[in-house]
């Protein structure tokens, strides 16, 4: 270490070298405030990164501890400047390593994570351990610029760079000016002391004039610190105090100061800042606790924005130091990193945590057993068709309509919170004197229907509630959640709008249908589904060209499950993907075994859409199998092409290019196909059933047919026409030529695989048959059986 001068003598760098080990207070109290934010930002994000972190900051609290510990039991009496410098090189990897996690939380939170709690948390938790840097690192110059610039500062400015935002960059440049203010200041500090302790040991005697220059030096230093000082001698008066002190304090010209007893001066301070008489005893309690060493420092509120950290170190003379710091910026990032993680930032509502700590402490000061308590779980009705039609910020306007009437709706004593989403939740306490819970549950679910007006926009809201009643006694906070979902569920079943109460049957129903899904679940792993399939005949019903497979699931104690029951089961435990691969590759099979102009089609769910997966999934199996693609028939619904257009798109262009071909299933349900049926590669139309089943008894119906098939036929779509039942519909869907192929039970009804090669041999043989007979027309006959097996 060197000063202006040049080196140092060993033993003053020994001293400097020294001050880094002391007021290890500090180390403990940024340790628990690191641990403390990383975790509340892993609360907010569920980001295990931060775990991480507080990993790695108790790792290096503990390894720091025990290297100063070992720097005490050192004797260094002897030591010379390399001994010296080893120890000062130990503590800088320790502060460097610990400034390096807060720094890449900081980047992670910017650059990753990019929340604006975690962003908040850890910017303010790292600036708050840097600013007494000075204070604390001032013995090596080594220290404080690795720990400011390199390792807390730099990833920060490196973050802000990555993101290529010109007011970033510019931010990231700011940060310069704050370390080298920093280092400055740490080298005034250290070169002053430096240069007059040696002026002190060579010389034995100071002139006046240096003592005098001296004094003003320090003065200087003294009233350039950004922290408040006062010296007491033993009989508690004013020695020396700087300007920081008397500004914070408002205690005027700090000169009228020295020799007053500290009473006094609290008495001054509490009149320039007008504090009460309680106030003022108070701090006075805090500050006689210090003085006298039972406490080593204490935080104050002085005013609501002002908060002051004291700490007193004691001499062995008696003389008493006290430091007094500016705390506010530091208490008030703490609330409301607080507030952040306890409150929901659009609405201002408690979130679930913090509503469960409400409800519990609720029902500890009033739990009476013989009273009910109510529980409402409230969701916004289609409100994601407004965030799709009217974007997200109108959505967040709505949310905060709706929590604004909300909190002016609920009484003062319930408990109002949103859980996630466009879900809310209403806690009402067991109350004395009111038995009308369920009235005033449905009252303000009713009241919360309506209108709302958000960014300019008027919109018209539904809003499904459901809602659980309990004894005190029986309250459990989980389990009356699961139960107002369970209710608010049925609610949703009957209708949009409704609010419906928990009944023991729907928890019933719950369990079935989880049980429903176990059993799901190994029946798709141990490939326990089978599969039908029903023909699409040429209208004359000669020929058969493809047939549809249909799963099927036989459950070995419930027996046949509908397929619209397994299917949602499949979509909502991730399943989809899986049934589709079990459900083509059987059907490949099976297809190999009919005569080679017959092709299965196979229906694709809205999942499977939604990734390029499904692409190598089906090109896997027909190359395992061995059937040619032209043979594989997609089947579609319009809601798929409804999901995400253009991977859908994507997806079925691959499919397309790989051969196989494509299909709209149900067509006509839906209200979009029309504007991509120009830019799909569809080859394939079903018109739905519906459309079909009274054309012989509603003109209308069977003029919505013809438009359909009109469309289809200029674009140049093959047709197939589903639920044919009666020889009257198939008759009128043969004379105006409506469709290229007909599914339905006129036909043929779902069968076997093997059925239904039984069945293309007696058209086969049956088309033969009329060759020598023209007066045996063979589609004149559409009551031949309907189904083979």
């Amino acid at each position: 270490m060197r000063n202006e001068q040049g080196p140092l003598p060993t033993d003053i760098y020994l001293s400097f070298v020294s001050s880094l080990y002391h007021n290890r207070g500090m180390l403990v109290i940024g340790m628990l405030l690191h641990v403390a934010t990383f975790l509340l930002v892993f609360l907010k994000t569920s980001d295990a990164f931060y775990l991480a972190c507080i990993v790695a900051i108790l790792f290096l609290w503990v390894l720091r501890n025990l290297d100063m510990m070992r720097f005490d039991r050192s004797d260094l009496s002897d030591a010379d400047d390399a001994a010296v410098r080893r120890w000062e090189n130990r503590y800088i990897a320790g502060g460097v390593a610990v400034a390096l996690t807060c720094g890449a939380a900081c980047a992670y939170a910017i650059a990753v994570t990019r929340d604006s709690f975690a962003q908040l948390a850890c910017i303010s938790v790292t600036l708050a351990s840097l600013s007494p840097l000075v204070g604390r690192n001032f013995g090596s110059e080594r220290a404080v610029l690795l720990l400011l610039s390199s390792a807390a500062c730099l990833p920060m400015m490196i973050a802000a760079l990555s993101l290529g935002d010109p007011f970033m960059a510019a931010l990231a440049f700011l940060i310069l000016p704050f370390i080298l203010s920093t280092r400055m200041m740490a080298n005034n500090v250290r070169s002053f002391l430096s240069e007059k302790v040696l002026s002190a040991r060579n010389d034995n005697l100071l002139s006046a004039e240096q003592i005098g220059t001296i004094a003003s030096q320090f003065e200087t230093a003294l009233n350039s610190m950004t922290r408040g000082l006062f010296m007491l001698d033993r009989h508690s008066r004013v020695a020396v105090v700087n300007e920081r002190a008397a500004e914070l304090l408002r205690l005027g010209d700090k000169a009228e100061l020295k020799g007053m007893p500290i009473d006094d001066v609290l008495e001054r301070g509490a009149r320039g800042m007008a504090l009460d008489a309680e106030k003022s005893e108070y701090i006075a309690t805090q500050l006689h606790l210090l003085i006298a060493g039972r406490r080593s420092r204490t935080l104050i509120s002085i005013a609501e924005d002002l908060f002051l950290e004291f700490a007193a170190y004691p001499r062995e003379n008696g003389e008493v130091v006290l430091i007094l710091e500016d705390m506010t910026a530091h208490v008030l990032a703490e609330r409301q990193i607080l507030y952040m993680a306890r409150f929901d930032m659009l609405t201002g509502l408690p979130s679930r945590n913090h509503f469960a700590e409400l409800v519990h402490d609720a029902m500890g000061v009033d739990a009476a057993p013989d009273r009910d308590v109510g529980f409402l779980l409230l969701d916004v009705a289609e409100f994601r068709h407004v965030n799709d039609t009217r974007g997200h910020i109108a959505g967040d306007k709505l949310l905060k309509a709706i929590a604004v009437r909300l909190k002016s709706l609920a009484a003062a004593e319930t408990i109002a919170a949103r859980l996630m989403g466009d879900e809310f939740l209403v806690f009402f306490p067991n109350l004395p004197g009111r038995s009308d819970l369920k009235e005033r549950i449905c009252g303000l679910h009713a009241e919360l229907q309506g209108t709302y007006v958000a960014d300019g926009l008027r919109f018209e809201m539904a809003i499904d509630g459901g809602f659980v009643l309990v004894n005190a006694s029986d309250f459990r906070f989980e389990e009356l959640q699961i139960k107002a979902d369970l209710a608010l569920s049925e609610a949703k079943k009957r209708g949009h709008g409704g609010c419906a109460a928990f009944e023991e049957a729907m928890e019933a129903r719950y369990l079935d249908r989880q049980k429903l899904k176990v059993d799901l679940r190994e029946a798709v792993a141990g490939r326990a589904l089978d599969l039908a399939y029903q023909p699409m005949f040429t209208p004359d019903g000669s020929r058969v060209e493809s047939c549809e497979a249909l799963a099927r699931w036989i459950h070995p104690e419930r027996g046949s499950v509908p397929p619209p029951v397994f299917i949602q089961l499949a979509e909502e435990l991730g399943l989809v993907t899986e049934l589709t691969r079990l459900v083509v590759a059987q059907a490949c099979r099976d297809c190999l075994s009919w005569p080679p102009e017959v092709a299965v089609s196979v229906n694709l769910s809205v999942l499977d859409l939604r990734g390029d997966e499904i692409v190598g999934v089906l090109t896997g199996i027909l190359k395992e199998t061995g059937l040619a693609p032209d043979r594989l028939h997609l089947e579609i619904t319009e809601s798929c092409l409804m999901a995400d257009p253009a991977r859908v798109q994507k997806v079925l262009h691959q499919l397309r290019a790989g051969g196989m071909t494509i299909a709209i299933d149900d067509f006509g349900t839906g209200y979009s196909s029309l504007s991509y049926l120009d830019s799909l590669p569809v080859s394939v139309i079903k018109i739905d059933r519906s459309f079909v089943h009274d054309i012989d008894e509603d003109s209308r119906h069977f003029k919505l047919l013809l438009g359909i098939v009109n469309l289809a036929r200029a674009l140049e779509l093959k047709i197939v026409a589903e639920g044919v039942e009666t020889p009257e519909q198939l008759q009128l869907l043969r004379e105006r030529n409506c469709a290229d192929l007909i599914q339905g039970f006129v036909f043929a009804a779902p069968m076997p695989a093997s059925a239904v090669a039984a069945l293309c041999t007696h058209t086969s043989q049956a088309r033969a048959a009329s060759v020598g007979s023209p007066s045996a027309d063979f589609h004149e006959n559409p009551s031949q059986p309907k189904s083979l097996g």
